[in-house]
């Protein structure tokens, strides 16, 4: 019995002139970049003031050039465990000290820059401010513009990037049911 015939390539649905190629193009570039991997630490930096919770943020300007806030985090450095780099990163780049009261989660991303693709998992905790005044001023990379306690409910319309808004809004029901 003859194999029924396949159907003719004329009456195949075609994608849009030209996808084929950038597609291609795309996977071939991206090929070509090496893959690093970052992990870093920081989170929710928390004080209470009359019943109110602040969240220390800063604010740093995106590839585009806009200024955008976000919680204060940073790459691990050698011999240093996620919560200290958290308290470290805070510290820096807020003027907060803070301490580790739990993990809030891991964020895990991937990212093209210039000359490579980055695989990047941060690490947040939820952070009790201990001490310090809010300053951008100990920022080693210069990277945060300004630094400003943030109230808690106000994150969501606040903070740039929706899984650090995520984050924020753990650390808001965890505080929530500690009181």
């Amino acid at each position: 019995m003859p194999e029924s015939p396949l159907p003719r390539p004329s009456r195949l649905p075609r994608p849009p002139a030209g996808a084929t190629i950038r597609r291609k193009r795309a996977v071939r570039a991206a090929g070509q970049l090496p893959v690093s991997r970052e992990v870093s630490a920081g989170g929710v930096a928390v004080k209470v003031e009359d019943g109110v919770a602040y969240v220390a943020c800063i604010a740093r300007r995106n590839r585009a050039g806009r200024l955008e806030w976000c919680l204060p985090k940073g790459h691990i450095e050698a011999g240093e465990t996620p919560e200290q780099a958290a308290m470290r990163e805070v510290a820096e780049e807020t003027g907060i000290e803070a301490e580790v009261l739990q993990t809030l989660g891991v964020i895990d991303y991937w990212f093209t820059g210039d000359d490579r693709r980055v695989h990047k998992k941060v690490h947040h905790y939820l952070l009790e401010a201990v001490g310090g005044h809010i300053t951008v001023e100990n920022d080693p990379d210069h990277e945060a513009e300004l630094a400003a306690w943030i109230r808690i409910d106000e994150l969501h319309t606040k903070l740039a990037f929706p899984n650090e808004r995520k984050m924020a809004q753990t650390a808001a029901e965890l505080l929530t049911a500690r009181s």
